[in-house]
Formats: structure tokens, C-alpha cells, sequence
């Protein structure tokens, strides 16, 4: 059985840089190498033999070299701190204070990349192209979605979720954008947005009564944006007034481009419920698909991620129970503004997956390909190309996980989510119409993946935050910090 040593579990987690030679735990030798269970309430040191670079805890914070023998009586001593998992920093052994990189991963992080890959490129990817061309997300693959598991990333295992952390959430985006960014939007936003609001404004009863549906069989859509008010969000025109002798709400009013309404069984709409108090009325109403007010309207043929639902909703009448608001009356502005300002790293995850997936599926064929007696991949100017398409879209994943770690952090990412987004959006563009030249004619036609990625990434300086939101965000903040 483990004991802890003279630290505890608690103080390891607020204790990020452990010098070498400190004495972590106390134990027998051949427990070391994982043979057997550790007791539920002490950490776990994993190794595959003595001696190996090991994990600290569940967490994964800590990378360590570790001596144990029988001289000291079965106690494991760290000699070297030899790398890091999911931790802001480390020390090494002259006492100077490391940092990870952004695109490290903790191990759980990578099992879940790993499985989301292998999902992605064997029941995703053979619909794609029927999805694309028929403008409908596939029945099969929303069920596969659920039964994968990347519809409840980040929600507690209780409620039917994986109980992983936002970063999780970004990766699981990028692998599937890699295939198809349509699916890839539709699982980031039922994640990052919708998830998200019921974790941390439903109270417990809605937690209990939405979050075990959205985890395992009930896609959700975000209602925000209406004819009247885009960028300007909340100068939305939607009506909720309360009917006290009924104790219901009753919503009036349409939205437009919602995103996963023709798959969507919850819709958490924004209605304004005092226009006196201007954007402070704005209020978040959870709706169920089956009430009689509620009407969805034409599904628009768009000219990308057409297998992403995107269509016009009314409300006509709509009446919904008392309590059924999410948070505070009047509190919908903060709530869609807190989400709004996350769910951006969500699309920037899923702008650097698009980039990487036209990139990969377009190199082969340049080292395939020749032309006078040389592969196109062997002439220098395409190989400027490429070498530079590659370094942006690093540049690309370097923000996207630098804002997403900032955000799981709890420190301030307003202006990296910005950036975030920003860049690789105008990546995601930039790489896709590169491949299509490197490609030729055959680049032009749906024999290759390129021009769908292409169509695909212009949405990426539209929604959640055009480009200029985005510029006016970031130039915000440099105004607070120069001024």
C-alpha cells in the first residue's frame, strides 16, 4: 500500500516546481512499475520499469527519474526532473524554473487526440464527401459522436461526460476538422458553448435534467444572432415577457443563422426581457425542439461546411415554464459574452485542424506529381511554399493552445482568444487556397479534398467574431494597457 510522504497530494498540486531529491512518496520497490493498485487517496507514481521517466498523479503534472533500492527502505526519490506533463512550470536541478511547451500534452489529453483521430478518418471521413454534397450531417454520425464520446468532453463523468478539461475539448475540434470542419463545428459548438453554459449557469437540477441528455443523445444550438443584429449582437429584437397568472414565459421573435437547428433537440435562446434596461434585459431560455412555438425555417444552401445545419428559427407565442432560464434573468449578455469569448479558441481549433487537413492531403501528391523529370515537392519555390504554409499553421496551433490553456488556467485570454481565432482563421484560408495551386486543374475539381477546404475555411472571419471583431478586440486591450 502507498503512503504519502512528507507531502501531501494538496500541497504537490499548489507546489508546481519540485526541486530534485525531495522525497515524494514512501512505498515497496516492486510496486514501482505498476504491478500493483495504489490506495484511492494517495498520488500515483507510473513508470514501465524502475528507473523510467515516470507520471505524477491523475493530473499528469510532473515527469520524473526516480532511483529507488533497497538501501532506502522503499522510499522513491526524485534524482531529476526529466520533463512535464499539463503544468505551468517545473524546475530543474540548478534550481531554475522551467516551462512547458503549449502544444505538450498531458497523456490523457494525447489518448483522447489519438481516438478522435482514429474516428475521424474511419467512420467520418467515407460520408464526408455524400455530407458535402447533399448539405445534411449524416444520422449515423451524430450517433457516433455521442457514442465516441466528443459530444461531453468537458462535462462530469455523473452526468454521462468524458470529464476532461477545455484543451481536451480544442483537440478533439482540430482532429475532426482535419476530415470534415462541418462535424468538427457542430461538436465544438454543442462543447464549448452549450456544454459550458449548463456546467456553469444551470443550477443542479438543470444540470441533472439537460446535461445527461446533451452528453449522450441531444444535439443543442445556440440562438444569438438575429436579421437585425450580427456583429452587433445584442441589439437583438426577441421578446420574452412574463405571464405571472401562468407562470410562463412567452417568447416572440426570430433568429437567424443558427448553426445545428435541423439536428438540434435543446436551443438555448437569447431574448431581451426588459427593453428599458437595454442589453441588460437580454436573458438565456432553454427550449425544447417539440414546443408548439417554436418554428424552424428554411435551411440555407451554403457555400461551405454544408453538412452543418444553418437556418432561420421563430417564435411565435412561445411558452416555456417560469424557471426554465439559464442563469439570472437579465444575465444573458455576460452569459453569451463569457461563452462567446472561449468558444472562439473552439474555432480556432478548428481553423488550424482545416489548415492541417488540406496540408496533408495535398503534400503526397507534390512528391507524386512530376513535372520536366522532377517532383513538384523538389522545386525550390514550392518548397519556400510549403515550408512557409507549415510554419503558419504551427504559428496557428501555437495560439489556439497557448489561449486554451490560458482560459483552463482561469488567467485572463480575452485578447489571445482573439488572436487566436484571428490568425488561424486567416491561416485556415490562406494554406486551403495554397494547396488548390500546388494541386493544378485537379485541384479545382472534387477529385481532392482541397477545394471543399477551401470553401470550407471562408467561414472561419465570419462567424463567432468577423475579422475586424477580432482586430477591434485586440486593439481594445492595447489601448488599456498603452493609454
Amino acid at each position: 500500500m502507498w503512503s504519502t510522504a512528507p507531502r501531501t497530494t494538496s500541497q504537490l498540486a499548489r507546489r508546481s516546481c519540485i526541486r530534485a531529491g525531495t522525497t515524494i512518496f514512501s512505498g515497496t520497490a516492486d510496486i514501482f512499475p505498476g504491478k500493483a493498485k495504489p490506495s484511492s487517496n494517495a498520488p500515483v507514481l507510473r513508470g514501465k520499469q524502475a528507473g523510467a521517466p515516470s507520471v505524477l498523479g491523475n493530473q499528469n503534472v510532473c515527469v520524473f527519474s526516480v532511483e529507488n533500492n533497497s538501501a532506502n527502505k522503499g522510499l522513491l526519490q526524485v534524482k531529476k526532473v526529466c520533463g512535464l506533463r499539463n503544468s505551468r512550470n517545473m524546475c530543474s536541478d540548478s534550481g531554475e524554473e522551467l516551462r512547458p511547451a503549449v502544444t505538450m500534452f498531458s497523456e490523457s489529453e494525447e489518448a483522447l487526440r489519438e481516438s478522435v483521430e482514429t474516428f475521424a478518418r474511419e467512420i467520418v471521413a467515407p460520408k464526408v464527401a455524400e455530407m458535402d454534397r447533399e448539405g445534411v450531417m449524416d444520422k449515423d454520425v451524430i450517433d457516433a459522436c455521442f457514442a465516441q464520446g466528443v459530444m461531453g468532453i468537458e462535462a462530469p463523468e455523473e452526468y454521462g461526460g468524458v470529464g476532461m478539461g477545455f484543451t481536451a475539448a480544442c483537440l478533439a475540434v482540430e482532429e475532426l476538422a482535419k476530415v470534415d470542419p462541418a462535424v468538427a463545428v457542430m461538436v465544438d459548438i454543442h462543447n464549448t458553448l452549450l456544454i459550458t453554459a449548463f456546467m456553469r449557469y444551470g443550477t443542479p437540477a438543470q444540470k441533472t435534467q439537460y446535461l445527461t441528455r446533451l452528453c449522450t443523445d441531444t444535439v443543442s444550438s445556440f440562438c444569438l444572432s438575429e436579421p437585425g443584429s450580427g456583429s452587433d449582437a445584442f441589439a437583438l429584437k426577441t421578446k420574452a415577457e412574463l405571464d405571472e397568472a401562468k407562470g410562463e414565459w412567452v417568447l416572440n421573435g426570430g433568429k437567424c443563422w443558427i448553426s445545428n437547428a435541423m439536428e438540434a433537440g435543446l436551443f438555448l435562446v437569447f431574448a431581451n426581457a426588459d427593453f428599458s434596461k437595454k442589453h441588460r434585459g437580454i436573458t438565456a431560455f432553454i427550449v425544447e425542439r417539440d414546443n408548439p412555438g417554436l418554428h424552424i425555417g428554411k435551411k440555407e444552401d451554403k457555400l461551405g461546411i454544408r453538412a452543418s445545419s444553418t437556418c432561420e428559427i421563430s417564435f411565435e407565442d412561445l411558452r416555456i415554464p417560469r424557471d426554465a432560464v439559464l442563469g439570472e434573468v437579465g444575465g444573458g449578455y455576460k452569459l453569451a459574452i463569457s461563452l462567446l469569448n472561449e468558444g472562439r479558441i473552439g474555432i480556432g481549433a478548428q481553423m488550424v485542424g482545416l489548415a492541417q487537413g488540406a496540408f496533408d492531403t495535398t503534400m503526397p501528391y507534390l512528391h507524386q506529381r512530376k513535372q520536366f523529370g522532377t517532383a513538384i515537392a523538389d522545386f525550390q519555390g514550392v518548397q519556400f511554399q510549403y515550408a512557409r504554409a507549415r510554419m503558419e499553421i504551427e504559428a496557428a496551433r501555437v495560439l489556439v493552445y497557448n489561449a486554451a490553456r490560458l482560459k483552463e488556467n482561469n488567467q485572463p485570454f480575452l485578447q489571445e482568444a482573439a488572436m487566436a481565432k484571428l490568425y488561424a482563421s486567416e491561416t485556415a484560408g490562406h494554406v486551403a487556397s495554397l494547396c488548390i495551386d500546388w494541386l493544378g486543374g485537379v485541384g479545382f475539381t472534387k477529385a481532392m479534398p482541397a477545394e471543399k477546404f477551401y470553401r470550407d475555411s471562408k467561414i472561419g472571419t465570419i462567424y463567432e467574431g468577423t475579422s475586424n471583431i477580432q482586430l477591434a478586440t485586440i486593439a481594445k486591450a492595447l489601448q488599456q494597457h498603452y493609454k
